[in-house]
């Protein structure tokens, strides 16, 4: 049996591009930034976690969970700092709203997970980070499910 893999590239790619085509974001980066995103939205996807999908895998191929995070910039001092959190929830529920709406991310996964039934759900966690200057940031976990990516042999 021929197994798919795990292809990086076309996920991250298809996931980015939903950001992309939110027009919010002055950035969009495929790797967790080192240094300060910037002024303005920024938003960063990178891999968090890999696991195996036991109820998804049979004996011959095994499935996998890919799990991206996902995170948004806001330099924390931006005026009005009473609008801070409404521009990172606003983007947060522009992401989310692109990957339930396209939870097969363009046919090239089985499914996001959006309700966790293989681990965590799609989900935002709310808090800052530091740089040079602070920045009030949202943490998506964006779960992906990816069919017989794996060959399990005798």
């Amino acid at each position: 049996m021929s197994t798919m893999a795990l292809d990086l590239t076309t996920y991250r790619s298809a996931a980015l591009s939903h950001a992309q085509a939110l027009g919010l974001f002055e950035q969009v980066l495929g790797h967790e930034p080192v240094s300060a995103p910037g002024s303005g939205l920024t938003y960063a996807l990178w891999v968090k976690r890999i696991t195996p999908v036991p109820a998804r895998s049979g004996l011959d191929t095994m499935s996998v969970r890919l799990e991206l995070a996902g995170r948004v910039y806001i330099p924390a001092d931006t005026e009005p700092q009473d609008d801070v959190d409404v521009a990172l929830t606003a983007a947060v529920d522009g992401l989310m709203n692109a990957y339930a709406g396209d939870f097969e991310l363009g046919g090239s996964v089985a499914n996001v997970d959006l309700l966790g039934m293989h681990g965590a759900p799609l989900a935002a966690d709310f808090g800052y980070a530091r740089f040079d200057t602070t920045y009030r940031v949202a943490t998506l976990t964006v779960p992906l499910i990816i069919n017989d990516a794996w060959t399990e042999a005798p």
